[in-house]
């Protein structure tokens, strides 16, 4: 079965177009060393009716959207070493600067997750 990582992030809406841009050039990095998928989704609906949504969950306030992401590798060994290689790469290191973050780090969440149903 796949593994996946897993993120939940804010991003202050006047900064979207910006993490959507930084998002393209990391995917197109994450592909290269081989991830098999990398997605990015924007909240479109989060006024639902059951559980903990998203905007309470991150702490999101006003003029803040939440962000779900994942991406997919072969396994959990693969996504080591794809990961491995993002940690050392110029282009990815050039975006991660403290100043460079179109996001809230402290509300983000992340985690490794291995796929137990596929359908």
């Amino acid at each position: 079965m796949p593994y996946v990582d897993g993120f939940v992030l804010v991003v202050p809406k006047k900064k979207v177009k910006t993490y959507v841009a930084m998002a393209k050039k990391a995917a197109s990095i994450f592909k290269e060393f081989g991830a098999l998928e990398f997605r990015e989704c924007v909240a479109e609906d989060l006024a639902v009716p059951m559980g903990r949504g998203f905007t309470k969950m991150t702490g999101a306030k006003r003029g803040e959207t939440v962000f779900f992401s994942f991406i997919t590798y072969k396994s959990r060994k693969q996504r080591d070493r794809v990961n491995a290689k993002i940690m050392k790469d110029p282009r990815i290191l050039a975006m991660c600067g403290p100043d460079d973050t179109p996001f809230d780090i402290a509300k983000m969440a992340c985690g490794g997750f291995e796929v137990v149903v596929r359908a």
